[in-house]
């Protein structure tokens, strides 16, 4: 791959559509919103839609021409830019990942678009939007060469024979595969529905001055004779097709999901309608985290994402890779060594003293009683029965307190908490950035103390805390933490 090379012809529709995307809000104003230049003469709009158009096409395929990669020296070379000429070199041995998608116009021609990540930051380092699969393979296997033959290289002796020992050893591979009921159950436990309805909320809220919703909704009055029933069931209907929707979007989304291990390498690949493939250095990775909503801890399940030095702000998923959906609990202590050397899924943790329960009781009663307050002082007699949040916030305390902890096992530090859903962050000494504890004053007189230690996580870090632990223990996972140095 000495040659430079250009994306498929395909790129230019692609960065069309790119481009239509960062002009929506303009094009909406000039197309959509007619009405708001009536004075304007006829034959403008059609003029500057024609003119916007030819502009986006001329550019687009500009774009296309000028931009060329080529593999040369153990280095990815790009070069790209309309009118000022950008030449960019990416080192191979500085590659974190490698993301491999294919959306719905890509697998229409038989293409994949490539994202290239050397760390954390605003955008992928580089983008290759529309190359043939079979050039998509042979880069990624070029770079994966190109990566041996320098650590071969950096080795002599006995130790260049263990190294080539240890690449013998990636042929053996562990593979997780997502069985479709399992991913139906990911699905409809995943809360998606709030970011759905949310969405579509958000969605409908931009058009408020298209849709005639005084028209639709002017004879609403006289449809309340029917009372609060009929509307409450509405409302449910609508929350159950809001809730299939976004159920089905996440089996869509995650359908055929992959996770196999090869060497050093972890390879996740989903999707049905737009395919993704991400390929992450086990090297890279800082942390895992395990999350058990509300739903998924009783059913003895969970969800594993991985924290690694990677990732790009404009492409989201990327900061939060999920190694496992959904997996049983019990099986998690085995998966996680076989994927992840070095890292192990304990069980018992050290719990929060007794004593705490009554900081974490006040902590609730601070939120929860001004909201019975509130709610008895405007609906009366039927805000009584906000006193049952009362039981809610004893028994949700002792939730918290018993699910909280920490432990230290070898050279890892696993903290667990609970907000809402439960959180385990399982990291090695060698990636903890920053570790501190606090106590405040109600805190002293109890001996307590607030522990947080954070890690590398895409652009940004990852914190892991827990509140009101013994001030002794703070000590000791601080002395632990300084072994390091």
């Amino acid at each position: 791959m000495f040659e430079p090379k250009r994306l498929h012809p395909i790129a230019v529709l692609l960065n069309i559509i790119k481009s239509i995307k960062e002009l929506v809000l303009p094009f909406l104003v000039v197309v959509v919103l007619p009405g708001r230049n009536a004075d304007i003469p006829w034959w403008v709009q059609p003029l500057v839609i024609g003119t916007i158009v030819i502009l986006l096409v001329i550019r687009a395929f500009i774009q296309w021409l000028r931009f060329t990669y080529r593999l040369e020296s153990g280095e990815l070379r790009i070069e790209s830019g309309v009118f000022v000429r950008k030449k960019r070199y990416i080192k191979f041995d500085r590659i974190h990942s490698i993301d491999i998608s294919e959306g719905i116009i890509q697998r229409i021609f038989r293409l994949v678009r490539v994202n290239i990540e050397t760390a954390g930051g605003i955008q992928a380092d580089a983008v290759l939007s529309a190359i043939r699969k079979r050039d998509a393979e042979q880069l990624n296997a070029l770079i994966i060469e190109e990566k041996k033959k320098k650590t071969y290289e950096s080795h002599e002796g006995d130790l260049a024979e263990e190294v080539i020992h240890e690449v013998e050893k990636e042929k053996a591979s562990s593979i997780f595969k997502q069985a479709l009921p399992q991913l139906f159950v990911m699905a409809a436990t995943s809360g998606a529905i709030g970011v759905f309805l949310s969405g579509g909320i958000a969605f409908i809220s931009q058009f408020d001055e298209i849709i005639p919703f005084e028209k639709i909704f002017k004879n609403y009055e006289e449809y309340m004779e029917f009372g609060t029933v009929i509307l409450t069931v509405f409302a449910i209907i609508g929350l159950l097709i809001v809730y299939v929707l976004a159920t089905i979007s996440m089996v869509i989304k995650y359908a055929n999901f992959t996770a196999l291990r090869t060497g050093e390498e972890l390879i996740i690949s989903r999707g049905l309608l737009e395919k993704k493939q991400l390929t992450i250095p086990i090297r890279k990775v800082q942390g895992i985290r395990i999350m058990e909503n509300l739903v998924r801890k009783p059913l003895g399940l969970a969800t594993v994402y991985l924290e690694y030095a990677g990732g790009s702000a404009e492409d989201r998923e990327s900061l939060s890779i999920m190694l496992f959906p959904l997996i049983k609990k019990k099986d998690l202590p085995d998966k996680i060594r076989e994927f992840l050397p070095g890292y192990e899924m304990i069980q018992d943790i050290t719990s929060l003293p007794k004593r705490a329960f009554f900081r974490y009781i006040i902590r609730k009663g601070i939120f929860f009683i001004p909201i019975i307050g509130v709610l008895i002082w405007f609906f009366r007699a039927w805000g009584l029965f906000s006193l049952l949040l009362i039981p809610l916030a004893f028994i949700w305390s002792y939730i918290q307190l018993t699910e909280s902890g920490w432990q230290i096992k070898g050279d890892l530090l696993i903290l667990s908490s609970r907000l809402l859903s439960k959180q385990t962050l399982i990291m090695p000494r060698s990636r903890i950035q920053s570790l501190s504890y606090k106590k405040g004053y109600f805190q002293k007189r109890r001996h307590l103390a607030t522990i947080s230690a954070s890690i590398k996580s895409g652009i940004s870090s990852r914190v892991g805390t827990v509140v009101d632990i013994e001030e002794k223990d703070c000590h000791l996972i601080e002395k632990w933490y300084l072994q390091k140095k």
